[in-house]
């Protein structure tokens, strides 16, 4: 098979949620334990670090990386979901996994995944911890795909378990309070290993605590705990709370041993991009007009945008916006601004939702748009319709700023 041949059979035959929603959702880890044991235990074969949350998991991930590459160590990363390539998900010191790797992967264990009915995410978690055992990593910074407790990577026993924030997302699979989200979440905490919480909320703290005390694992609040913050190339305002996050973990790794200067901290966090080849964290495209992706997608990840959107320059602001059809618009349209130009798109995949369901809930709260049939041609007539002076922000789900970056 051909890397294409080799993704289009893992993107069709086996469910996957970004693509299908709540019919890829696994209620437990048993394939995954045993893909891990067929794989001979990969996951054991190096150190990590493992990071969710709701919200700045993936840019918190990066940053470790970053770091800890600025520090010389070998640093593999693995993120869900990716933007332009399948290969972005799995990374050695901010290199994508080779298209042989993958092809070989699939071709080797094809037999193994149909007998086992093994799912896109189990499959890629087991390709991305067999892929770091055999290149021998220093570290792994390991992202959760989805909640936390039954996710694929919860089989990892890493140096810190980090949770940045909690907050309402997949509600159909974690719960609809930010308890019962927490209590997720916090299914990565483990048994003597320290906890990092990047934001104390007071709906989650004793959720956490109390996990923390059964494991008997030290657990610290980083936005209690860190007072300064480092400036980074990820530049959203909302990165201040990640970056703190970051900072809080950084001193738990090196009270476990590893070498990490201030200024090897300071220079990682500066080169996130060049280092881990991060996409779409406020990502400026253009700049007269002014022009802004950001995958930001629920309603905390937008509250965070529309209040980055507010402290710009402008004199019109136009949004190049679509959604998943498992969103929950009610959740996010309160803090939608009203002052714009909206255009209305359907990211392409199978759970894009249809640009007139969207503009039409839009216009029943008093927001108007157009629709366009698809992310690249609203884009084009907002970039045209721009004056030097405006600003076009494109966003509303990963989906629509992956076909633009």
């Amino acid at each position: 098979m051909t890397y294409q041949d080799t993704l289009n059979w893992m993107f069709s035959q086996l469910p996957m949620y970004q693509k299908q929603g709540a019919t890829a959702f696994k209620k437990d880890l048993s394939n995954t334990l045993k893909l891990s044991e067929y794989l001979n235990f990969p996951e054991n074969q190096f150190r990590s670090i493992h990071v969710g949350g709701t919200n700045g998991k993936g840019s918190t991930s990066h940053m470790l990386a970053s770091i800890l590459q600025e520090a010389g160590y070998n640093v593999a990363l693995y993120t869900s979901p990716h933007l332009k390539d399948f290969r972005e998900r799995i990374k050695i010191n901010g290199k994508e996994v080779s298209k042989q790797f993958v092809i070989g992967f699939i071709k080797r264990h094809k037999a193994f995944f149909e007998v086992n009915q093994l799912s896109f995410f189990e499959m890629t978690v087991g390709m991305a911890f067999d892929y770091f055992s055999k290149k021998k990593v220093d570290i792994a910074v390991i992202e959760v795909g989805l909640g936390g407790r039954l996710d694929s990577t919860n089989i990892i026993t890493p140096e810190v378990s980090v949770i940045t924030n909690i907050g309402f997302d997949h509600m159909q699979f974690l719960g609809n309070t930010l308890e019962a989200i927490a209590f997720e979440k916090a299914g990565i905490i483990k048994p003597s290993i320290p906890v990092v919480i990047g934001e104390t909320q007071k709906e989650t703290k004793s959720v956490f605590g109390l996990m923390a005390k059964k494991n008997n694992a030290q657990i610290v609040f980083a936005d209690k705990n860190i007072k300064e913050v480092y400036k980074s190339d990820l530049t959203g305002s909302y990165q201040a709370k990640n970056i703190k996050t970051v900072l809080q973990s950084i001193k738990v790794l090196q009270s476990k041993g590893f070498k990490i200067t201030d200024e090897q901290l300071k220079i990682g966090l500066l080169n996130v991009v060049k280092n881990t080849g991060l996409l779409g964290r406020w990502q400026i495209l253009n700049n007269s007009p002014k022009v802004v992706c950001d995958t930001g997608h629920n309603r905390e990840g937008l509250t965070y945008v529309v209040n980055q959107l507010s402290k710009e320059n402008f004199n019109n602001l136009h949004i190049v916006f679509g959604v998943v059809n498992d969103k929950d618009l009610s959740s996010i349209i309160d803090i939608m601004p009203k002052k714009a130009i909206y255009y209305f798109c359907k990211p392409n995949i199978q759970r894009g939702l249809d640009t007139k369901i969207l503009k039409d809930y839009f216009a029943k709260n008093n927001i108007e748009g157009e629709v366009y049939d698809s992310v690249n041609e609203a884009y084009n007539v907002a970039l045209r319709n721009a004056k030097e002076t405006d600003f076009v922000f494109i966003g509303g789900s990963t989906f629509v700023v992956a076909e633009i970056v």
